[in-house]
């Protein structure tokens, strides 16, 4: 070192070649009796010691206050846990504080340590007390709390400080004290409110990933049924929306809200269904849904509102992966248009619709484009993205581009400060900690102008991240550096003339991001159910009872809640289109057998079946012959019938054939709609032509007319010979009425004996009576008495 700092070119003097050679006995000769006999002790190391300084892990699981002013006692409590094989003896917990930081990074920097560096962390406070460990064996731990008033700090000025605690010991193979670990956080120290105070807005966001199928049942109210019962996991008490809602209505911040979420737990308040294998039953959480909707509308009063747009599609995926697919922008201005009215349906509050956020707030040309396609016109960006060459940190509103778009570039360090496992006490404390470090250093950072900056969190923050989230804004409540704002009018700021206004290239998009896009056929399977769902609601008298379902199902399918999970994003579109075709198969043709044709002409019906609810109309049934030379349709080879089926019902179509010539004629029946487009799968037949020729038809006829002229014939015969045997039996009646007269006596007692001279006696009739004899003469022929 002294060589060193000669100047080069110039002859040491004698003096200064003394005190060289001095030194170098002084120091050289405890080296070489080092080396000779073997290390006795070794030095303290001046960079850091990457296995001792580790053998021990410091957790600091509380610091209180987090902000601290004079007056106050700082306590920290934590653990320390022995990860060594070795037992540590003789152990001291030390605070440690300095030095001063005096930038942004450097306070990043600190975050990233990790063993102890002689060079850099301060020695153990002085007169600060310690705790004592005697022993501590291998995989033991041990509790610790270190109070400290703050006027013993040694807090010389407003600024943020390094915190350490250490543990220095032995083990029983290096048996001198040295540090054995330690862990670092930040002291915020501002004991006076600052002149000029950073205007600060929190964006609080309120999403979930969808849980809505596009089913719905029945009944006249369209009860939804959910995929899922998923979602009253995090509204229920301690879950992560309802740690959201709770914490959040008594914090400084701006909601940040998907509708889709809003609707669905509207739904489930008004009743809902959940799918169970190939049924639905009915849900069981309708009270929970209705406690955490009417817990939201009083958190929400009195803040400002943003609504996404519908199911918070992914921006970045659309404008990568979508934009090319016809009909996928269009998606976007429908998610728009439907968010605000959503959001003052469900919560009765006027909500701001003018904001797009993509993912981490990372924007490229596309992605700028894209977002602004549907009418919202400030883009939530991140200052990882859209950066600042400037040794201060900006006002976050900036013209983005041409200057129609306003970029609103949330702080990176503070967004993320929470994106970590915040479950664990010693991460959530040093996230805090790092987080009011951070924004008291924006503010130091240009005390004399004041400053609006954003922070935006990641979309789904767990029960555990927000509230470590709620933590570090309340450490802020007494508003010393900061102030709080709103994301309006953080956007409404003036911007720093030297801020960044350039969007970044495609090239600087993070591949990560990229990695975890929606894919093209993410937006092909949208689109085909998009083009289906056109074609089936024309034929519809109720249309909006499958409109709306479907389309609020395909908005869901762009939702940025499909990141990295691609098998569930797939396996929800196939269930919506697979539902859709099964809806749209309910109107269909029913199968028809081969018919015969006899004669010139003929009716063939063909029969549309609607197994729906509701009626069908628009629809146009074309029966087509493939050839009309041997069967026409209407003097045409096709005819067309308007049909109109009532819900469950079906109808009989027919059509009026005219057949030329013998032989099969294939037939085709196909659905259209009105426009031309065919409906459903054709279905198809054969008609068998057996055509009658005029000279059959005369024989046909002259045998008919013989067999009626025999029957004519036939029946004048049966009827003479009925007449006949009439006459018959008349005149024999007529005789035996003259033969009883006869035989009847006269006024004198004689009776006239029945003669019949054509007639001779048979030897076995009976002899007949004879009265008495009679003085008139004898008739002739009549035998007499005597």
């Amino acid at each position: 070192m002294a060589e060193a700092a000669d100047i080069q070119g110039t002859s040491p003097s004698p003096a200064r070649r003394w005190l060289r050679r001095t030194i170098t006995v002084a120091f050289g000769a405890p080296l070489l009796a080092g080396l000779l006999h073997g290390p006795v002790a070794a030095a303290p190391a001046t960079a850091e010691d990457a296995g001792g300084s580790r053998t021990v892990d410091v957790s600091l699981d509380t610091l209180a206050p987090s902000t601290p002013v004079e007056g106050d006692t700082v306590t920290i409590t934590g653990t320390v846990t022995n990860r060594g094989k070795k037992t540590v003896t003789d152990a001291t917990v030390n605070l440690r504080v300095g030095p001063r930081m005096t930038s942004r990074s450097e306070i990043d920097q600190v975050t990233g340590r990790t063993g102890f560096r002689n060079d850099s962390d301060p020695a153990p406070l002085d007169g600060a007390p310690t705790v004592k460990i005697p022993r501590l064996g291998a995989g033991l731990s041990s509790d610790f709390s270190l109070s400290v008033p703050v006027s013993e700090l040694g807090l010389d000025e407003e600024g943020v400080y390094q915190l350490g605690v250490s543990l220095t010991g032995q083990t029983s193979d290096r048996q001198y004290d040295r540090v054995l670990g330690i862990e670092r956080t930040f002291l915020p120290y501002q004991p006076e409110a600052a002149e000029k105070k950073t205007q600060l807005a929190y964006l609080w966001p309120l999403i979930s990933s969808a849980h809505v199928s596009a089913q719905t049942a029945t009944d006249d109210q369209q009860t939804p049924v959910f995929q899922d019962d998923d979602l009253a996991d995090e509204l229920r008490p301690g879950g992560r929306l309802d740690q959201l809602v709770s914490l959040g209505k008594d914090l400084p911040v701006t909601w940040v809200v998907d509708p889709d979420l809003l609707a669905s737990v509207d739904a489930m308040a008004n009743g809902y269904r959940v799918k169970d294998g190939d049924r639905d039953v009915p849900g069981r959480n309708q009270a929970l849904a209705e406690r955490w909707l009417d817990s939201l509308e009083k958190a929400v009063q009195g803040h400002k509102v943003v609504a996404l747009p519908f199911a918070d599609p992914d921006l970045a995926s659309l404008a990568h992966r979508g934009k090319d697919v016809p009909g996928s922008l269009g998606h976007l201005q429908s998610a728009t248009s439907l968010a605000g009215m959503t959001v003052e349906t469900v919560l009765h509050v006027q909500a701001s619709t003018d904001f797009a956020w993509p993912v981490d707030g990372a924007v490229d040309p596309a992605i700028a484009a894209v977002a602004t396609s549907a009418g919202a016109d400030k883009v939530i960006a991140r200052s990882d993205s859209v950066r600042d060459d400037l040794p201060y940190t900006a006002t976050a509103a900036r013209p983005l581009g041409n200057g129609s778009t306003t970029a609103v570039v949330s702080d990176a360090l503070l967004s993320t400060a929470f994106e970590g496992d915040m479950v664990r006490a010693e991460n959530s404390t040093l996230a805090v900690q790092e987080f009011l470090a951070q924004s008291l250093a924006v503010t130091l950072e240009q005390p004399e102008d004041q400053r609006s900056i954003v922070v935006a969190p990641q979309r789904m923050p767990t029960a555990a991240q927000a509230q470590a989230m709620a933590t570090a804004l309340e450490g802020l409540s007494g508003r010393r550096w900061t102030q709080p704002s709103d994301l309006l009018a953080a956007a409404a700021a003036k911007p720093d003339p030297d801020a960044s206004t350039t969007v970044p290239s495609s090239s600087r998009y993070p591949k990560k991001l990229r990695d975890r896009e929606l894919p093209v056929q993410a937006f092909r399977d949208m689109k085909t159910t998009r083009d289906e769902l056109d074609d089936f609601k024309v034929i519809l008298t109720q249309p909006e009872r499958v409109v709306t379902p479907f389309g609020n199902a395909i908005d869901r399918e762009m939702s940025t809640s499909w990141r990295g999970e691609a098998r569930a994003a797939a396996i929800y579109r196939n269930g919506v289109l697979d539902y859709l075709q099964t809806l749209t198969k309910g109107v269909q043709l029913v199968d028809k057998s081969d018919l015969t044709l006899s004669g010139r002409s003929a009716t063939i019906p063909v029969t549309v079946q609607n197994k729906l609810l509701q009626d069908v109309d628009h629809l146009v049934l074309r029966l087509t012959s493939a050839n009309k030379n041997r069967l026409e349709l209407d003097g045409d080879g096709y005819q067309e019938l308007p049909v109109k089926v009532g819900g469950g019902h079906s109808q009989s179509v027919k059509f009026t054939a005219s057949a030329n010539v013998n032989g099969q004629v294939p037939m085709t029946a196909q659905l259209y709609t009105q426009d031309g487009t065919p409906y459903g799968q054709p279905m198809n037949f054969t008609v068998k032509v057996s055509e009658i020729t005029p000279t059959v038809m005369l024989v046909i006829a002259g045998g008919v007319l013989l067999l009626v002229l025999a029957g004519v014939r036939m029946y004048s015969q049966r009827k003479r010979v009925a007449a006949r045997n009439a006459e018959a039996e008349a005149a024999e009646a007529a005789e035996n009425a003259e033969d009883e007269a006869a035989s009847e006596p006269g006024p004198d007692g004689s009776g006239e004996q029945e003669a019949h001279g054509d007639e001779p006696g048979q030897p076995s009739d009976p002899t007949p009576d004879t009265g008495p004899e009679s003085n008139d003469p004898s008739g002739p022929g009549e035998k007499v008495d005597r």
